[in-house]
């Protein structure tokens, strides 16, 4: 059995030890998921955002290489995948994302009697879901019709889920901390 971001070890039969992550133990729903993210992240981060993709098992590509930080892209925003993610979420990938503003568009697929597909939209500040269908088209329902109260608002709805996330910026200079990465 390999595993990313290992922790902990199970025996398997023929008695080898092998190192197992807390999360591909947990029985759980799991999904392919999609993710794009960009904006301006300081170079002094770069290694606490390959762990955070690593951990999550992301790659830029189906196959599922791994992701080294390279492959990072020049002039767009970087777009990771994988299939078999549990509850449809990169976890560590978002939660980076929030704590340095990097903004994120996220596509899950749905489970069956579990959960439904999603997008989810962080601009930087807010984080907004949305249901999709497995194909990533945005749904609204009755509920919402009435909810928005107008074709504008109903619009801007649409817009808000079509968040453009701008490229992937690497900077030398002062981290959000004070601290200096150049």
């Amino acid at each position: 059995m390999k595993s990313k971001g290992r922790v902990g070890e199970l025996a398997n039969e023929d008695g080898r030890r092998t190192q197992l992550n807390p999360l591909e133990a947990t029985m759980a729903d799991r999904v392919s998921v999609t993710i794009m993210l960009g904006g301006t992240l300081p170079r002094a981060l770069l290694a606490e955002l390959e762990t955070a993709i690593t951990d999550d098992g992301a790659s830029i590509d189906w196959e599922g290489s791994e992701f080294a930080i390279a492959e990072l892209p020049a002039d767009e925003p970087l777009s990771l995948m994988a299939n078999e993610v549990a509850w449809g979420r990169f976890e560590a990938i978002e939660q980076f994302c929030r704590d340095n503003q990097l903004i994120f568009a996220r596509w899950a697929g749905g489970c069956a009697g579990s959960f439904g597909p999603e997008r989810v939209v962080f601009d930087g500040i807010d984080e907004t879901t949305f249901t999709v269908t497995d194909d990533d088209e945005v749904m609204i329902s009755r509920d919402d019709v009435r909810r928005l109260g107008s074709i504008a608002s109903i619009e801007a709805n649409f817009a808000a889920a079509d968040l453009t996330v701008p490229p992937l910026v690497i900077v030398d200079g002062i981290l959000p901390d004070g601290g200096d990465n150049g």
